[in-house]
């Protein structure tokens, strides 16, 4: 009677697991599939979700940018309005609260993807 019982959970697992490894990355990109989709594609939108005084930190910020802090993001979202027809490359600097504002956006009918690393991600690569 106990296998019985175990084999339902065995399954629920096997599962899960399955479902895990077969999720793609659309959600994501990676920082030099930004730069090369930055540099060829003007339909890109970068917005990034940090502090304006991060902007000006060691790490600095990407030109063109779009900057709306992760902390504003529900009150000004209307500001993306315009951009709802192109794809939305959210980046922070590390990967998490861009994360949080690609969800946010996603949930809001936006086309969003957040940029795996960030900021950290894209000096590391030595991208300008």
């Amino acid at each position: 009677m106990k296998k019985l019982f175990f084999y339902p959970f065995l399954f629920l697992a096997l599962f899960n697991l399955l479902a895990c490894a077969q999720q793609d990355k659309k959600g994501t990109m990676t920082v030099k599939e930004l730069s090369e989709e930055f540099g060829k594609d003007s339909s890109l939108v970068l917005l990034d979700v940090r502090t304006v005084e991060e902007l000006t930190g060691p790490l600095g910020h990407v030109e063109g940018i779009i900057n709306i802090p992760l902390q504003e993001i529900k009150e000004r979202i209307h500001e993306l309005d315009k951009y709802k027809d192109k794809k939305i490359a959210v980046i922070c600097r590390s990967g998490n609260r861009s994360g949080a504002a690609t969800g946010i956006l996603k949930a809001s009918g936006f086309n969003a993807v957040n940029v795996e690393g960030g900021m950290i991600e894209y000096r590391k690569e030595g991208l300008k």
